[in-house]
């Protein structure tokens, strides 16, 4: 409402809306030092100026020139104040953030800065009183406090991020941007579950529907490996709404790079995009190339670059060096080259990634003069301060069996101080098991463990080789427990690693250990191996644990060989155990002999086990076998058929302790059957633990899956 000049009655304005003082309102306020000699002007914050004043009432101020005396930038009506208001609530505003953000109790500040409502500030204006009510009543907005969610995130203050959300939802202070920032730092702190929860607790189907924070969600559970399950979220969320945009399809392609069958399913998600009338950009062109290079498709890889170029999108570094890695496949020199010198054509200077991908095509390639030039090249132009061109070199020159050489360019590494993870200590130890210098590898692992703290399983798993194929017991017992102190969790090479080193020092309860360990984690079991394990097992009188190796071998490869299962059948009959023995035999008659078929009816009728005689005469029937009763009652089915002796070791051997998955290794205390028992029971607990943690993940997808 407008109020005429002659009319209005204008009370004492605050200093901050006085017209002397308004033109200098900014993040913070100069005001002059009352000592002469300092010339310079103090700073300080525009709301501590504001509380100041409101604090002290009394404090003498000047009276305000008549409303005709306004700055002509202002004028005399609602809409100068209005602006003035807005200059000390924005000052106001930054002011807070930035306290929040620098507070060491960021927590305590938030509240202090939303206790302290600003509204009472203006009560000494009628136009600022007016324009006051219109607008919030705390200091902090929702995208201020987006702002700080956000500092905190790209901080990596996981835990910080996680508060100051739920104080955010307490406080009904959320939007759009929230979601999607917080469900993205989750996914970054690999917090799947807490990311999941705060999509399932939406209630507003315009957020839960909205592409920002879909492709947060979609990214989330991309980065913690749940493509699948990402995919069918997808679908389903796209049926309640979701209108994708690139930004969801370059996410889901990003995906594709590595999972199984990842360049079929891309080009189903080009497929889709396309329908949709979505044009491809350079960010999907360059999600692609990475797809086809990290399936050694080098001719789609070209395919997709020329349309890109036909398209009229200019490739730039990342494109080219994608294309460069598909070329190192099959070190392909020829075609790099042509490759950057276009590059060169189009005026793109090769940057560090694109010459060290030239040196992996030509060290591939075979081409190691040419990389120890690039080598140099990389050195005079500060690109080679890591090990990272050092390395590849390095590895192909050991791998070549040229480990002189690699040694070599080892030590120059070592003379010039070159910044290394231990990556290359890895390369070195592994040529020198490879080439039996066995000595060599143990002085390098040793070296390594001395100068470094950090390790990763790749660096284990090459320490883990060295000391293995020295017999090195006690080391390889240390490595263990490192592993179960830092959480690193074996995989297949691990495993493989551990079961061969038992296996050759004839500790097969502890190779048995390992593969029931290594099974329980989804591995694929060595088919070879595993069935000498268990002729050894059942030669150190553990025909049951042989008999479990036989079924994790079958449940994990499907097809095993046909000798596989007589040999199992005999171990069982030689042992007794003729309803394991039964098992076998009647899924598998038509794979076992016929010798062997009679042998194991024949011992199992001189067993007088008449409870199942029914169904082993019913199945070595349709068989077609005939139970021989003229069997020498000493025949031992496996000493006449195998050789195996009669000698037995290991009964009481070792155990492995499996707290976390074959971390450590501890010498047996305890009775075997006692000792077992608590291995059961502790691998038990484990299991529990892992598929609790995988229910509340499902559960919370079921929910949203079935919410959507």
């Amino acid at each position: 409402m407008q109020v005429s000049s002659t009319s209005r009655q204008c009370p004492t304005l605050p200093v901050f809306l006085s017209p002397h003082f308004l033109p200098v309102v900014t993040n913070s306020t100069s005001l002059p030092s009352q000592n002469s000699k300092n010339r310079r002007a103090r700073r300080i914050p525009a709301l501590s100026l504001v509380k100041s004043r409101v604090a002290h009432p009394d404090a003498p101020s000047s009276s305000p020139p008549p409303p005709s005396s306004f700055p002509p930038s202002f004028g005399n009506t609602d809409t100068g104040a209005k602006a003035a208001v807005n200059t000390v609530v924005a000052s106001a505003r930054q002011a807070a953030v930035a306290e929040v953000k620098g507070s060491s109790d960021w927590a305590s500040a938030l509240s202090r800065v939303e206790d302290e409502s600003v509204d009472h500030i203006f009560t000494a204006c009628s136009y600022a009183s007016t324009i006051w009510r219109e607008m919030s009543e705390t200091v902090l907005q929702v995208q201020d406090l987006n702002i700080i969610l956000r500092y905190f995130g790209e901080a990596k203050r996981w835990k910080d991020v996680s508060q100051l959300f739920d104080w955010m939802l307490k406080h009904d202070k959320t939007n759009v941007a929230s979601y999607s920032s917080f469900i993205k730092y989750m996914g970054k702190s690999r917090n799947l579950i807490k990311a999941l929860q705060a999509y399932d607790d939406i209630e507003d189907e315009a957020i839960r529907s909205n592409v920002s924070v879909c492709n947060s969600l979609l990214g989330c559970m991309l980065k913690n490996g749940k493509f699948e399950s990402c995919i069918k979220l997808f679908n389903q969320i796209k049926d309640d709404g979701l209108v994708p945009d690139l930004v969801t399809y370059s996410t889901l392609l990003a995906g594709c790079i590595k999972v199984e069958h990842g360049y079929s399913k891309a080009l189903q998600l080009v497929k889709e995009l396309e329908n949709r009338g979505l044009q491809m950009d350079s960010v999907i062109y360059g999600t692609l190339l990475a797809i086809c290079a990290s399936n050694n498709l080098c001719e789609e890889a070209e395919g997709f670059f020329h349309q890109m170029k036909a398209e009229g999108l200019s490739p730039n570094l990342f494109h080219y060096s994608s294309l460069l890695n598909a070329y190192s496949v099959d070190g392909n020199c020829k075609k790099a080259e042509i490759l950057v010198k276009d590059m060169k054509s189009a005026g793109l200077v090769p940057n560090k990634v694109i010459l060290t991908t030239l040196m992996k095509v030509y060290v591939r390639g075979g081409l190691f003069d040419k990389s120890r030039e690039l080598l140099i090249e990389l050195d005079h132009l500060g690109y080679a301060e890591d090990e990272i061109p050092y390395c590849l070199l390095m590895d192909n020159l050991a791998k070549n069996g040229r480990v002189r050489e690699a040694k070599a360019l080892f030590d120059e590494m070592k003379r010039k101080n070159i910044k290394s993870d231990g990556y290359s200590y890895s390369i070195m130890i592994s040529a020198f098991c490879r080439s039996g210098q066995l000595n060599e590898a143990k002085e390098l692992a040793r070296e390594f463990e001395a100068s470094y703290d950090k390790y990763d399983l790749v660096m284990i798993n090459t320490l883990l080789r060295a000391y293995c194929n020295l017999g090195d017991m006690e080391n390889v017992m240390l490595l263990l427990k490192k592993m179960d102190e830092l959480t690193i969790s074996p995989d297949w090479n691990t495993f493989q690693i551990l079961i061969k080193y038992f296996f050759k020092e004839k500790l097969y309860h502890l190779a048995y250990q390992t593969v029931e360990d290594m099974h329980r984690k989804g591995y694929q079991l060595d088919e070879e191996l595993c069935t000498s394990l268990l002729l050894h097992l059942a030669q150190s009188g553990a025909p049951s644990e042989a008999f479990s190796v036989y079924n994790m071998l079958r449940y994990s490869k499907g097809t095993l060989r046909r000798s596989i299962h007589e040999k199992m059948l005999n171990i069982l009959v030689g042992a007794k155990l003729f309803k394991n023995a039964y098992v076998v035999m009647k899924d598998n008659a038509e794979e076992i002999s016929v010798l062997s078929l009679e042998n194991f009816g024949s011992h199992f009728m001189k067993s007088g086990n008449i409870n199942m005689i029914n169904d082993v005469i019913k199945a070595l029937k349709h068989a077609g076998c005939k139970i021989s009763q003229t069997q020498n009652d000493n025949t031992h089915p496996m000493s006449s058929w195998y050789g195996i002796s009669d000698e037995t070791d290991l009964d009481n051997g070792p155990t492995l302790g499996c707290r976390d998955g074959l971390h450590s290794v501890v010498p047996s205390v305890h009775p075997p059957q006692e000792q077992k028992l608590e291995l059961e029971h502790e691998q038990k607990i484990q299991e529990e633990d892992a598929y609790m943690e995988m229910d509340q993940e499902n559960h919370i997808l079921g929910k949203i899956f079935k919410s959507t």
